[in-house]
């Protein structure tokens, strides 16, 4: 079990605390003939003040809503296992695929809209796989989309090897997909070239994420005739994804955009399971010390 608030910021109020030990209170006049009738009090060891306080804390502990939940119930609803697997070959340091920023390359515009992609994703379980001469897990699956922004950060052009190893990022990435418990799993595969290197060939790999319920998604980016097309579409149209080509930074955009809202990912729900709101408990408590000072100030008085 944990332990929040529902309305942290009230805890706020505590800083006000101190004044009813410091801050001056408006009295009446009395007046006596010798002084040496009175009794001078420090607050510190006055009884009122600190019962004051007290009360005043407890008010404002039940105001802020204390409750416990339990925390497996927030991991309840979960999208699907989703690999991106992003070629880093060496054709991917080409400039001027963003018209916006001509100097950025294809490597790491991608990079940029992959993790606003990454971002949306919520409730998934999301891993990475960079490839070149050879492929290998950048990321393992994840619900911590910020760690896997930010693992994807350290990589760079030429991370894996110069050549476009197709078959051997599709066999990495659903080996990496095995540790995941979803009943969805998706690879999205990015490059910008021709299968040349790698252990494994695009079609016994397609083959195999076909017998493990896998689709793949394929995005070509650059012109047609910089990638193998027909590559790239036979292993989504085998797989049960789709194929997509990205001229520009601005239309890779879009097939991200596109490939979201295939495969959406559940919203977060702020509700938690077996929440338990603890509110009660410290406005009981106040009533029964504000009721044994009532009686406590009543018999004191007769």
């Amino acid at each position: 079990m944990n332990f929040d608030f529902g309305f942290i910021l009230a805890l706020l109020l505590l800083l006000l605390a101190p004044c009813f030990l410091w801050c001056r209170e408006h009295y009446r006049s009395y007046y006596f003939p010798q002084l040496l009738w009175i009794k001078r009090e420090n607050p510190l060891f006055s009884l009122y003040p600190w019962l004051k306080i007290s009360l005043f804390s407890l008010l404002v502990f039940a105001l802020a809503e204390p409750y416990l939940y339990n925390s497996t119930s927030n991991h309840s609803k979960r999208g699907r296992d989703l690999i991106l697997a992003i070629d880093a070959s060496g054709s991917m340091a080409q400039s001027g695929y963003d018209l916006k920023d001509s100097f950025k390359n294809k490597y790491d515009t991608n990079l940029d809209i992959a993790k606003a992609f990454i971002k949306n994703r919520h409730d998934d379980n999301m891993g990475a796989v960079v490839f070149g001469t050879f492929a290998y897990t950048a990321s393992p699956l994840t619900y911590d989309l910020d760690a896997l922004s930010h693992l994807l950060e350290m990589t760079d052009v030429g991370v894996a090897g110069e050549s476009t190893a197709i078959g051997d990022a599709i066999m990495q990435s659903i080996q990496t997909l095995s540790f995941g418990q979803a009943k969805n799993k998706a690879i999205i595969l990015l490059t910008d070239g021709y299968h040349n290197a790698g252990k494994n060939s695009p079609r016994d790999t397609v083959k195999l994420a076909k017998e493990k319920n896998i689709k793949i998604y394929t995005i070509g980016i650059g012109k047609s005739s910089e990638y193998d097309i027909a590559l790239l579409q036979t292993i989504a149209r085998e797989s049960g994804g789709q194929h997509y080509s990205a001229t520009s930074a601005t239309a890779l955009k879009k097939v991200y955009e596109t490939i979201d809202r295939l495969e959406p990912s559940p919203i977060r729900s702020e509700n938690f399971l077996q929440r338990r709101v603890l509110s009660g408990y410290p406005m009981g408590l106040a009533f029964l010390l504000l009721l044994t000072w009532v009686i406590w100030q009543r018999r004191g008085q007769q």
